[in-house]
């Protein structure tokens, strides 16, 4: 006794792949993000560079050099940190987005299992109740399992985000 129709697999398959394909997507934007990011800090070091080099070669004695240092130190610190900023809001808004996408995900699972549960039940012959509630005690675990899963990846999440 088959409940589900090709059709049913085939449009499941299909979801499937498609919030495959979208998760996947959404990495690589990210990814994409972090190497324009990268592209851009390269470029400015590189003129900053080239701008303390040749303000080292004009400086006339050790005075001007020691001066030098100490006003390209303060800016080199904001701008690794305004760096990190923007490495962790990338990361952070990709990682916000996939999470959505498989919390998305996971509720259609958890409601294609239990239409699966209540199609067994409605074509399931007599004396077959033992096993329904067995699936239903399966599907529930699942439920629970996933339900705890998702709790301790967004404390997790939000324990590593008060710490950055």
């Amino acid at each position: 006794m088959s409940t589900l129709t090709p059709q049913q697999l085939i449009a499941a398959q299909q979801a499937n792949m498609d919030a495959f394909f979208g998760i996947t997507n959404k990495a690589f934007a990210g990814f994409e993000k972090l190497v324009a990011l990268n592209l851009q800090a390269t470029k400015a070091a590189v003129a900053e560079s080239q701008e303390i080099v040749s303000k080292v070669i004009s400086a006339g004695n050790p005075g001007a050099l020691l001066a030098l240092q100490a006003s390209i130190s303060q800016p080199a610190a904001e701008k690794m940190v305004a760096y990190g900023r923007s490495v962790h809001e990338i990361v952070s808004e990709v990682q916000s987005e996939i999470s959505a996408a498989a919390a998305l995900q996971g509720q259609q699972l958890q409601q294609d299992a239990q239409g699966f549960v209540e199609n067994l039940k409605k074509n399931a012959p007599a004396g077959s109740e033992t096993a329904i509630a067995a699936w239903k005690s399966i599907f529930s675990a699942a439920n629970a399992t996933y339900e705890s899963a998702n709790k301790a990846a967004k404390q997790f999440v939000a324990t590593v985000s008060t710490v950055q």
